[in-house]
């Protein structure tokens, strides 16, 4: 069968790969020259498969005042007259209860332990390089009560399989030492010694190049889609400007683009963007025996901390602002001071203002609960693959698997029944 992936980050490379193994033609289409020049570019390269809980939580309630007036809260809400908007914080609302967080965190691990599956295949099958590391991951906490109400949360994942453990400050410091220069004061945090890291766009370009080899496969890059032909309930074909793309099945994992591609399909999906921001910090030959190998999480200030070779991603805030991609100085600012304070010895006086060091926003294709949206779309030959909002690069490569499975009509690998689509 003749499949085209519309979309070419991590979600979309990958569903081309697997879909490729299992014996389909595949086209993979992207609006941008370069593959994984989205949401995959400049993530927070983490690969968190113990750290999944979802951005839906019963504290949204206490904390919704602070996330609408405080110019220091990591997550910015700009409330505006867009539907869309409106409809899925109302959704995310619902969506913050005990019993939904526990249910969704649950179907989320056992897709990220999946996916960890999947990218060990991958990798034994094709070994290129994308500076991936088993680093392990300190979650740090400033707030002493924050740390002992972490506990049942890492009591409750352990039941679901996750190896983790609380650790005081002391201990913070001897499993990564690069810590001990850091002008914060730490209560403690939760060490995961199985997480890893990755270059998520360098893993992709690296997994497209490969593919290129098949003689399968073919990339369209550059080609962003204007029109979308759907009769009876059938996707018949998508235009990119005056070319005409045809194929018996496509797969949508446009990331946040998906909303309006769905529409011109006659059908809406619970996706909004997620605006988030990254610097990429060179870590010359000077400092680097100073910067951290671990990989971080500054849970007050929504901060991760990524070692990659000889550079450093540092990533956060969220934002609900729309589709505006500006980059404000004060989000690359917030980074910089966070990175100084945090890593001082990484940080030279040249660079301090942090403009050298990449600055990148990007949109996380989110859903109100968390979960992904895998498998059919009320059009016949259209599946959906989307909604993974951080967690992209996580859960990628099983999200991917099962998505094959399912259009090749075989039994999945885990229970899908909280992926389907639901609309």
């Amino acid at each position: 069968m003749h499949i085209c992936v519309l979309g070419a980050g991590v979600i979309g490379t990958t569903s081309a790969y697997q879909l490729l193994e299992a014996g389909h033609q595949v086209t993979l289409l992207d609006a941008k020259p370069v593959p994984a020049s989205g949401a995959s570019l400049g993530n927070g390269a983490q690969l968190s498969y113990s750290y999944v809980a979802p951005l839906a939580d019963p504290s949204v309630w206490s904390k919704w005042p602070y996330y609408l007036a405080s110019p220091n809260s990591p997550l910015t809400l700009r409330p505006w007259t867009d539907s869309a908007q409106w409809g899925w914080l109302l959704q995310f609302l619902a969506a913050c209860t005990p019993g939904k967080v526990r249910s969704t965190t649950i179907e989320l691990l056992r897709l990220a332990f999946f996916s960890r599956e999947q990218l060990a295949r991958l990798r034994g099958t094709m070994p290129f390089d994308f500076l991936h590391r088993t680093a392990g991951k300190l979650v740090m906490f400033s707030d002493a009560n924050a740390l002992q109400l972490a506990k049942k949360q890492i009591d409750f994942q352990a039941e679901h399989g996750c190896e983790q453990e609380i650790v005081d400050a002391g201990r913070c410091l001897g499993i990564e030492p690069a810590l001990v220069a850091s002008g914060r004061k730490w209560a403690g945090g939760v060490y995961t010694p199985s997480e890893e890291v990755g270059d998520c766009a360098l893993f992709c370009q690296r997994l497209l190049a490969s593919m290129k080899n098949h003689p399968g496969f073919e990339f369209l890059p550059s080609m962003p889609i204007s029109r979308v032909e759907v009769k009876n309930r059938v996707l018949r074909s998508v235009w990119a400007g005056s070319d005409n793309i045809q194929a018996d099945a496509f797969v949508l994992a446009m990331g946040a683009e998906s909303a309006a591609f769905a529409s011109k399909a006659g059908f809406s999906v619970p996706i909004y963007p997620l605006k988030g921001y990254s610097i990429t910090v060179p870590l010359g030959e000077a400092v680097l025996a100073v910067a951290p190998q671990v990989s971080i999480t500054d849970l007050s200030r929504k901060i991760v901390y990524a070692r990659l070779g000889d550079r450093m991603r540092v990533a956060g805030r969220v934002e609900l602002v729309g589709m505006n991609p500006d980059i404000p100085k004060r989000a690359i600012d917030e980074l910089t001071r966070a990175v100084a304070e945090t890593f001082p010895g990484c940080v030279s006086p040249s660079a301090a203002d942090g403009s050298a060091w990449s600055p990148w926003a990007g949109f996380r294709p989110a859903t109100p609960t968390g979960l992904p949206i895998i498998g059919p779309s009320p059009v016949e030959n259209l599946y959906l693959n989307v909604g993974h909002g951080s967690l992209g690069w996580t859960l990628a490569c099983g999200s991917a698997a099962l998505l094959a499975q399912q259009i090749d009509g075989k039994a999945t690998a885990i229970d899908t029944a909280a992926f389907r689509f639901n609309g």
